[in-house]
């Protein structure tokens, strides 16, 4: 969290210098400018980036602007968060429009989607297609239709991946617990979560493993709601779930720490993480990336289109090439479920209670 406000500090620092337009403050995070920046690169003036996050400042915001920080490239990041709204959407794009940024930041599936819609479904004078768009936090870019291939997007688009593969976090599961059933929760209007679940019960199919799942209820506008959260875990324990898989899933994040996984050690359910958030949030196992990590990595990809002129098409959709196996002892204690002994020698051990960021 520490990281979080220091970030917020330096960008509220930005906007008393005057870094900021006033009509960026109350919608969104002010913006940040490398002061430090080489003035051989793009004569001393900014690149200006347009950012839309989903859920607020994460580790991968920080990641993003460090990187541009540690090379002195001048970079203006202008922050606009939906705070899980696509309904702001609109008026965002109607922003970037507007001011015909350098190069647009998208956190998540459903913001990305919002901008540049699916491949084989874009909608002219509503998405996004004259300005590069560099998307992170996309759990399954090809699943969710926003690149045919990871190789190459085939339009102005590129981005990083977060998750490991779904097949090998299934089988990470399966070295630490064997299973046959696996328990998923989720939530229908987030494309992260579902498309994950789609490739889930085709590997269940393959592997030989149930798949039971339970989506958190909307209310009359269509948003998620968080009531009968613990009631569902349960029920996926009582339909014979032997893990319950957390996908990447930003509504399911919020609760994770103080509904879901109490539910389900409660209910002596273990829980596996696929991201960082989530194994912050107290999961027992996960098989995640770093979230600073892969914000680098997506102002690499960002640097490419900025500093070489890259083509995004022509720079492949990738994920980070490690991920790390992490193990919460405590709750293995508490579960009665410690690692076998085989997996101490390549997995990461968390000794403390959980600690969300």
């Amino acid at each position: 969290m520490s990281d979080i406000n220091t970030l917020r500090r330096r960008l509220m620092a930005a906007a008393a210098a005057g870094a900021v337009p006033a009509a960026a403050l109350g919608l969104a995070f002010p913006a940040h400018v490398n002061a430090q920046a080489r003035p051989t690169i793009n004569g001393g003036k900014p690149f200006r980036i347009y950012a839309i996050t989903f859920r607020g400042m994460t580790d991968v915001e920080k990641g993003f602007s460090d990187h541009f920080e540690s090379k002195k490239i001048p970079v203006e990041i202008t922050y606009r968060d939906l705070n899980r709204d696509m309904g702001r959407m609109p008026g965002f794009l109607d922003e970037i429009r507007a001011t015909k940024p350098d190069l647009i930041y998208t956190w998540g599936t459903s913001t990305t989607l919002g901008v540049v819609g699916p491949f084989d479904a874009v909608v002219p004078g509503k998405h996004i297609t004259n300005i590069p768009v560099v998307f992170t936090l996309v759990a399954s870019p090809t699943l969710a239709k926003i690149v045919p291939d990871m190789k190459s997007s085939g339009r102005n688009v590129t981005g990083v991946t977060h998750v490991g593969p779904t097949e090998a976090q299934m089988r990470a599961m399966a070295q630490y617990r064997p299973f046959q059933t696996l328990g998923v929760l989720y939530t229908p209007t987030e494309r992260n979560s579902v498309v994950v679940l789609e490739d889930i019960r085709r590997i269940g199919k393959e592997m030989g493993f149930n798949v039971v799942e339970r989506s958190f209820e909307l209310d009359a506008g269509g948003r998620p709601i968080g009531e009968g959260s613990a009631k569902f875990v349960r029920q996926l324990k009582e339909a014979g779930a032997q893990w319950l898989y957390l996908p990447p899933d930003s509504f399911l994040g919020s609760l994770a720490e103080s509904l879901i996984i109490p539910a389900a050690m409660q209910a002596g359910l273990p829980t596996f993480a696929s991201t960082e958030q989530l194994m912050q949030a107290g999961a027992l196992s996960g098989l995640v990336s770093r979230y600073y990590n892969v914000g680098q990595f997506t102002a690499f990809k960002a640097e490419q289109i900025l500093i070489n002129k890259a083509n995004p098409s022509d720079i492949p959709v990738e994920t980070l090439k490690r991920f790390s196996y992490q193990i919460r002892m405590p709750a293995a204690r508490r579960l009665n479920l410690p690692p076998p002994l085989p997996m101490l020698s390549f997995a990461e051990l968390i000794t403390t209670e959980a600690v969300i960021q």
